[in-house]
């Protein structure tokens, strides 16, 4: 057994305990890693200049690598631009108002599906060996990469958070020309771009309704 695939067997935490969330209280989280995550998290228009460090992200990845996708895929990437040099690349490719902040933010994800995923999945989904096959037509492939990095992309921004650190995720930029500046093989197609960093002045705007649960869920 290698040294990676000992890693991925031994370091899964246990199932949840039964009585989470029992006790009268609803919700199994305390209230100050409800507003952690949620309440009291917002998205981030300013940063200070604090830098996100590389320990910072990995610890957000190895938080969030545990949440559910079809078939194990997994087909979430990230790219890191840090640098002045990569940031310039990207600049060009933001909309105007996003543009300032993106140049200030410590890091910038580019958040991408691979559309190949499915190489991986004699590895990540051992029990199916034919699943490989269940994604060779590309068309097929392409939807499932998009649906499940896009779940990813949920549980990365509550990782972002739960490290203490804020998130301004942004869909306001050209896509396709991200895609040709950075990923020109065609392999991972560009989703989302989301700032990272420490809050800084008046980051926030004013808090947004919300609907409530009765609008949202219903019982048959």
């Amino acid at each position: 057994m290698s040294q990676r695939d000992a890693h991925r067997r031994t370091d899964r935490p246990g199932p949840p305990r039964p009585d989470a969330g029992r006790h009268g209280a609803p919700l199994a989280l305390d209230q100050a890693a409800q507003d952690l995550l949620f309440r009291a998290a917002r998205t981030a228009n300013t940063f200070t200049a604090d830098p996100v460090d590389d320990a910072q992200v990995a610890a957000i990845h190895e938080l969030i690598r545990y949440g559910p996708t079809a078939l194990n895929g997994q087909p979430l990437r990230v790219l890191l631009l840090r640098s002045t040099a990569a940031r310039s690349r990207l600049l060009p490719y933001v909309s105007r108002g996003n543009r300032a902040k993106t140049a200030d933010a410590p890091l910038v994800a580019v958040l991408t599906a691979d559309v190949d995923f499915h190489e991986r999945l004699p590895e990540l989904f051992p029990h199916q060996p034919q699943a490989r096959e269940w994604l060779a037509d590309r068309a097929d492939r392409v939807a499932q990469a998009r649906f499940n990095a896009t779940l990813q992309i949920g549980y990365f921004l509550i990782g972002i958070r739960a490290a203490g650190l804020a998130a301004g995720p942004m869909a306001g930029f050209d896509a396709a020309g991200v895609q040709r500046e950075f990923f020109p093989e065609g392999r991972h197609e560009v989703l989302l771009l989301v700032n990272i960093g420490h809050p800084g002045p008046d980051a926030w705007r004013e808090r947004l309704p919300r609907l409530t649960a009765d609008e949202v869920i219903e019982t048959r």
